[in-house]
């Protein structure tokens, strides 16, 4: 077939981004197209974001060129002097705070493809440190590469805490459930699958975004959601159940329902961050002993906690989370004005 030589008329709109997943969670990459988000802070580029261009994350998130359960990464100036990039995280409710599977692609795909650059570590000159101011704040990217290919992430995340400790709501359908709240970049309620009565598998994926969502709701309803530092982040993000690993090697398994009932395919980068606060506050895990989480779909990040501090006079610790992401596609998309469609719809 002859290779065609059309080109979209000049007044479309052009969008490329390159396509990866995490764990099996997709992240779009955007590289060209989208404007400038001005703001001294990334909370102000958020706001900005929110504000202007909302309808460029329905058009690139939804349908026809996205779906549900799509994820979106845009890179910024930084807004710290030392900082090597900015990012803002987008999926089908809105704008996120931070993403931990985010960060793993945005590393791994970054250096491998020349959009970010970073700094070799003292201690290994094969290992890229690469700094990333997002709306929770700074986090610190590390990828190790072999022969020119990236072999290894992880990151060190903002600082994690707990919120809420065996709290108790009332939740339609379900009566009483007892769950904890943490943040690890975003504000978690955590509770036991068996105790809600639950599978963690695939085929149990309806149903997990039905009782998710009940159970955000109720906790929204029944608990304010209050960050110590920035009223921005000053919200519920999701739901995630816990329960046995199906590997014996691995410490659990869990299944995060975010945003507007978004399944997450990985098992969740500022979940397991605030799971080890979880677990660091319980006394269960101790400083540097890993722990392995698995997905839905059986893939795995790993978490430690490397530091503990305090934040805003409260007991914190910082993550570390490790993971693998991949290349899966590149796109130019693109938004002729005249469609009806042009801006995006969702179906489930």
């Amino acid at each position: 077939m002859p290779t065609s030589t059309w080109s979209p008329p000049d007044h479309w709109t052009r969008i490329t981004a390159i396509d990866a997943h995490t764990a099996g969670e997709p992240l779009r990459i955007f590289t060209s197209g989208l404007p400038d988000f001005p703001g001294a802070t990334m909370l102000a580029k958020r706001r900005y974001a929110k504000g202007r261009w909302d309808r460029l994350r329905t058009a690139t998130m939804w349908e026809p060129r996205g779906h549900a359960d799509m994820y979106g990464a845009i890179l910024t100036e930084p807004v710290t002097r030392d900082g090597h990039a900015g990012v803002l995280f987008v999926h089908n409710e809105g704008f996120s705070t931070m993403c931990g599977h985010g960060v793993i692609a945005l590393a791994q795909v970054g250096v491998e493809t020349g959009l970010l650059t970073g700094e070799p570590t003292l201690e290994d000159p094969s290992v890229l440190e690469i700094r990333l101011d997002t709306p929770a704040g700074r986090v610190t990217a590390f990828a190790r590469q072999e022969e020119g290919q990236v072999v290894e992430v992880w990151f060190h995340n903002v600082p994690s805490f707990v919120y809420a400790r065996d709290r108790r709501v009332t939740v339609d359908g379900l009566g009483m459930v007892r769950l904890d709240v943490a943040f690890g970049g975003a504000f978690y309620a955590f509770c036991r699958a068996e105790e809600v009565g639950v599978g963690l598998q695939p085929e149990n994926f309806r149903e997990l975004i039905d009782v998710g969502m009940r159970i955000k709701r109720s906790v929204m309803a029944n608990l304010p959601i209050r960050h110590p530092v920035e009223p921005d982040l000053s919200f519920l993000y999701g739901t995630i159940f816990t329960g046995p690993a199906r590997n014996p090697a691995h410490h659990s398994r869990n299944v995060c329902i975010f945003a507007d009932g978004e399944v997450d395919r990985s098992p969740t980068g500022t979940g397991v961050s605030a799971r080890a606060a979880l677990h660091f506050a319980r006394r269960e895990i101790g400083l540097g002993e890993p722990f392995t989480v698995e997905s839905i779909l059986g893939t795995t990040f790993s978490g430690t906690v490397v530091e503990t501090t305090t934040f805003a006079g409260q007991p914190a610790v910082i993550p570390q989370i490790s993971g693998s992401a991949y290349i899966c596609g590149r796109n130019e998309l693109l938004i002729d004005p005249d469609d009806p469609l042009a801006y995006g719809f969702l179906l489930r």
